[in-house]
């Protein structure tokens, strides 16, 4: 026999019946929350950039902002104050040894090379005419010695006569005295003369050396001019580029001041800055890598400022390849200094993360497809590489760029 259900137990059954219907139902809803969770805190590898710590060699370098430059520019300066008259040329023209640039006043110049010439010639007659004084009294003096001479001659032999006649008693001991000095007299005068004409010649040597020097002062002062003269009439020393020239016709210019600049394009060099904290590093023939966009050029270090300004030190580094292509003048280069050496050390590739040598936290991919940030000492570096002290193994990857966030652990998408 059939029996009446309640209406509560239908109820009751109709929610046994459902229960199991709404915990599926909750349980999608969780999981679909958790994987909308996953995939907004998941970050996708696409747009990471990996490296992965292995073991080699790093050369240590500091890195400074530079410019490429000429590997040789001659610069040409005014000789004298002067005016511009005529241009010949235009910067960026291309010219050959001795191809005329500007044409100077030279008016004030050409008088003071005639005021040095009629002065060296005066210098040189005066010099003729004083040989000529100094050679007719010297001859005059030899005269009067040689006279003299003979006077001491006769003097002595009238002595030697007024002995012999006193000795036979035709003479008298007065006579023989007065003939002895008189004879002695004479002597001392030849010998004052022999010392006057030693007097006089060292005098004229003085005399000549000293206007012989003022001869080549002059000499020089006038050649001086001369070349000032020739560097007037401005031309290219040599065969180049103009990358620099004053074309202000009717100017006035200083002597020493900048007329033109003249580089060989065909080869290169770079300059660059560096802080003076870093001086120690920086020697003649220290290796350099030099940047140019993608390309890079290796140099050594060719010159250095002695002294730091605003404690910036200056240096130029010469190219092995001075005439690399993708190399112009003006243009930005980054130069790397390489200052040491240390083989056998875990390393990863260099990242714009990087500041210098300290403590960074990284992230680190694990096996399960996650990032764990991890805290890494980090040491030397060059464009190329950065010295791992601690925190990382060799074959470990590392994010180096494209990732900023601070939690510890990250789920990745591939």
């Amino acid at each position: 026999m059939d029996r009446i259900i309640s209406d509560i137990e239908k109820r009751r059954q109709r929610m046994r019946r459902l229960i199991p219907w709404g915990c599926a139902l909750l349980a999608l809803a969780a999981g679909g929350i958790l994987l909308i969770y996953w995939l907004q805190d998941s970050v996708d590898s696409r747009y990471l950039t990996f490296s992965t710590a292995d073991t080699g060699t790093i050369e240590s370098a500091v890195t400074t902002n530079g410019r490429i430059i000429p590997a040789f520019e001659q610069i040409i300066v005014s000789p004298v104050s002067t005016r511009i008259l005529e241009v010949y040329a235009h910067e960026g023209d291309a010219v050959e040894e001795g191809t005329p640039l500007l044409r100077l006043d030279t008016e004030a110049a050409r008088t003071e090379w005639q005021r040095l010439a009629d002065e060296l010639a005066m210098k040189q007659s005066e010099i003729h005419n004083q040989g000529l004084t100094d050679e007719t009294r010297l001859t005059d003096l030899e005269m009067r010695i040689r006279t003299k001479e003979l006077t001491v001659e006769q003097l002595l032999a009238e002595y030697r006569s007024e002995q012999r006649l006193d000795s036979i008693g035709s003479g008298t001991g007065e006579r023989v005295r007065q003939a002895r000095l008189a004879w002695q007299t004479a002597q001392l005068e030849l010998q004052q003369m022999h010392r006057q004409l030693d007097n006089e010649r060292r005098i004229a040597i003085a005399t000549a050396r000293s206007k012989h020097l003022e001869e080549n002062i002059s000499s020089r002062q006038l050649a001086e001019a001369s070349r000032t003269l020739d560097e007037a009439r401005v031309a290219a020393p040599l065969r180049g580029t103009l990358t620099y020239l004053n074309s202000n016709v009717g100017a006035t210019v200083g002597a020493g001041e900048r007329l033109a600049v003249l580089s060989d394009l065909s080869s290169f060099k770079a300059q660059g800055e560096l802080p003076e904290g870093h001086g120690d590093k920086l020697t003649i023939g220290t290796p350099v890598l030099v940047r140019v966009g993608a390309r890079r050029y290796s140099g050594h270090v060719s010159q250095r400022n002695a002294q730091s300004s605003a404690g910036i030190i200056t240096f130029t580094a010469l190219l092995d390849s001075a005439d690399a292509p993708g190399l112009r003048s003006g243009i930005a280069a980054h130069v790397s200094l390489i200052y040491d050496e240390k083989p056998d050390v875990v390393r990863i590739k260099s990242g714009s993360f990087f500041k210098g040598a300290g403590e960074y936290y990284l992230y680190v991919r694990t096996s399960d497809s996650r990032l764990e940030r991890r805290k890494v000492h980090l040491g030397d570096s060059n464009p190329d590489y950065i010295e791992v002290v601690s925190g990382l193994k060799d074959g470990e990857v590392v994010v180096i760029g494209g990732l900023e966030s601070t939690r510890s652990v990250i789920p990745v998408k591939d």
